[in-house]
């Protein structure tokens, strides 16, 4: 088990929706931005810190609390988020990093809390798992060089394979990617 003090919550939020076909993050849901339902859960848990990695315009994470870190360079990927997101929470002393995404409004903070608590040592990887591993992810400090060196929009789904899991619903892991998607929600 890790304590959340040690640990720095990263929100990717910086992707380009293009399948959605407009900013989906800012879109209005139930009163407020799709993009703060993920950020919320986020706020349950007394991480060191919150980091979110956006682009340039967009949600304002900073006025619930967040780090904002900008990527003017969306089209670099997923991977690009992970580095910038891992770098500031690097800078900042973090022994782990819990990744989570924006457009993923349903994870629960209890499932997060049980992330934190299957953590064992800085070479822990624990991964979300209803179908596959996938995220929310926790790394450990051990993994921040591979994080800084990922490139492309995969994220570090290549790693997740051997990671320990932590079983959760189906439905906390779906991300919003479609108009479609949205209503469902």
């Amino acid at each position: 088990m890790i304590d959340a003090g040690r640990v720095a919550a990263i929100l990717l939020a910086a992707g380009r929706g293009t399948r959605f076909g407009a900013d989906k993050l800012s879109w209005p849901v139930g009163g407020r931005p799709l993009g703060v339902y993920a950020a919320r859960a986020l706020l349950a848990l007394p991480f060191s810190m919150r980091i979110a990695v956006t682009p340039p315009r967009g949600i304002r994470y900073d006025d619930l609390g967040f780090i904002r870190v900008e990527n003017d360079h969306p089209e670099l990927g997923m991977a690009h988020s992970i580095r910038l997101g891992v770098g500031e929470a690097q800078r900042r002393g973090a022994d782990a990093v819990l990744i989570v995404l924006a457009d993923m409004p349903f994870v629960p903070s209890a499932h997060l809390a049980a992330l934190l608590a299957r953590y064992r040592d800085g070479a822990s990887i624990i991964a979300s798992e209803a179908s596959h591993p996938g995220p929310p992810v926790l790394f450990g400090r051990s993994w921040f060089s591979r994080l800084a060196a990922l490139e492309g929009d995969k994220g570090a789904g290549a790693w997740l394979a051997g990671a320990q899991t932590v079983a959760c619903e189906t439905h906390w892991l779906l991300d919003i990617d479609t108009k479609a998607d949205l209503a469902a929600f």
